[in-house]
C-alpha cells in the first residue's frame, strides 16, 4: 500500500466527506460545507485540511476496462482538520481532529495524518493541541502512544424525528417572541451577542471568549449548512435572550450548532423553547434524523435534550498534547 499525505483539494470534497460520514454520522457535514471551510474559514484560525490517499494497484482479476490490470488507483482513505483556537483568548492552542476509514487503520495512516497535522501546528507556533477521540479502545490508545493526555469529554446524541415521539412545544411566556434565524438576515448582530455570551460559559478544555463579531460572521453565519429558518430566537425587549442554531445536510440530518441562553434570562426553560420550536420545525420540513452535542459535565442541557427524547449515540474525549514537551 503507496500512502500518500497531502492537502485537501477542492475535488476531495465528497470523498472526504464520505469517510467522516462512515466514522462518525454524528458529525453533520457535506461535501459543500468541506470545501468550503477549507476555503473560506477565518484568517485567524489558519485551517487546513489533510487527506491521506492509498494506491491501491488493480490485480488481473479486478474489475475495469480491458488492459486495466497493474495500474492503481487512488481511494481517500482519511482525513485531518486542523487549525489555531483563534476564538480563545489563551495563545498558543490548536486543534487537530481526524477520521480514518475502520479498513485500513493499523496501517499508519493515523500516525502520517496527525504527524503532518502537528508539524503544521508547530509551525504556527502552536503549543498546546487539542483532539476529539473516540471512545473506542483503538482509538484512545493510540492517542496515549502519541503522547495525549484525557481531559473532558462528550456525549453525542441522536433522536429519531421519523418515527419517535416528540414534545409539544412549550407555551410562549408573556412578554416573550419566537423568531426565525431569518428574521436576523439585515442584521445578525443580536444573535451573535447571544452566542457569545452563553459560549464563554460553556464547559470544556478550551475555552470560545474571545470570537468578535465578524469572524462570527464568518464562521458561523456564512456557514452553507446554516439553515436560517429552523435556526430559532427567543426574543424579549428587543434583545435575544434564548437560541438555537440549527444546521442541515439539506436531506435527512439535522444537527444542533449550539444553544444556549443568556446569563440574566437562565432557569426559565427559554432554551428548551427555541430548540422544541426548531425541531418542530425541522420534523415538517423532511428531516428523519436530528444530532446533538453536549460536554458530559453540562447537566442542564443533557436533562433538556433527553426530555426531547435524545439518545447517547457515541462519546468523544478531548486529548492533549503539549508540543513544547512540558
Amino acid at each position: 500500500m503507496e500512502l500518500i499525505i497531502r492537502p485537501f483539494r477542492p475535488a476531495d470534497a465528497e470523498a472526504a466527506a464520505g469517510v467522516r460520514d462512515v466514522v462518525a454520522p454524528y458529525l453533520v457535514t457535506t461535501p459543500q460545507v468541506m470545501a468550503w471551510r477549507a476555503a473560506e474559514a477565518p484568517a485567524a484560525q489558519r485551517y487546513r485540511m489533510f487527506v491521506a490517499e492509498i494506491a491501491e494497484r488493480r490485480t488481473a482479476g479486478s474489475f475495469g476496462p480491458v488492459g486495466d490490470a497493474g495500474r492503481s488507483s487512488h481511494r481517500i482513505v482519511g482525513v485531518a482538520a486542523t487549525g489555531l483556537i483563534y476564538e480563545s483568548s489563551a495563545p498558543g492552542q490548536a486543534f487537530a481532529n481526524l477520521q480514518v476509514l475502520p479498513d485500513v487503520r493499523g496501517q499508519g495512516v493515523g500516525t502520517a495524518l496527525l504527524t503532518a497535522a502537528e508539524e503544521y501546528l508547530a509551525g504556527l507556533g502552536a503549543v498546546t493541541v487539542f483532539a476529539w477521540v473516540v471512545a473506542e479502545e483503538s482509538s484512545l490508545d493510540f492517542a496515549r502512544r502519541r503522547g495525549y493526555r484525557p481531559g473532558r469529554s462528550a456525549s453525542f446524541q441522536r433522536l429519531d424525528l421519523a418515527g419517535g415521539a416528540l414534545p409539544a412545544v412549550p407555551e410562549v411566556p408573556f412578554g416573550y417572541a419566537l423568531r426565525t434565524g431569518a428574521d436576523f438576515a439585515a442584521d445578525p448582530r443580536p444573535l451573535y451577542q447571544a452566542d457569545a455570551e452563553a459560549a464563554a460559559d460553556e464547559p470544556g478544555d478550551a475555552s470560545a471568549d474571545a470570537m468578535g463579531y465578524d469572524d462570527w460572521l464568518a464562521q458561523y453565519w456564512a456557514a452553507p449548512d446554516l439553515d436560517r429558518e429552523l435556526t430559532t430566537a427567543v426574543v424579549a425587549d428587543g434583545t435575544v435572550v434564548a437560541f438555537s442554531l440549527a444546521h442541515t445536510d439539506g436531506r435527512s440530518r439535522y444537527a444542533s450548532g449550539m444553544t444556549g441562553t443568556r446569563r440574566r434570562w437562565r432557569g426559565r426553560g427559554l432554551a428548551k423553547l427555541a430548540k422544541a420550536s426548531s425541531l418542530h420545525r425541522a420534523r415538517a420540513a423532511g428531516y428523519t434524523e436530528a444530532f446533538t452535542a453536549n460536554d458530559t459535565g453540562n447537566g442542564p442541557m443533557l436533562a433538556v435534550n433527553a426530555w426531547f427524547g435524545y439518545r447517547q449515540c457515541a462519546t468523544e474525549t478531548r486529548y492533549a498534547l503539549s508540543l513544547t514537551g512540558e
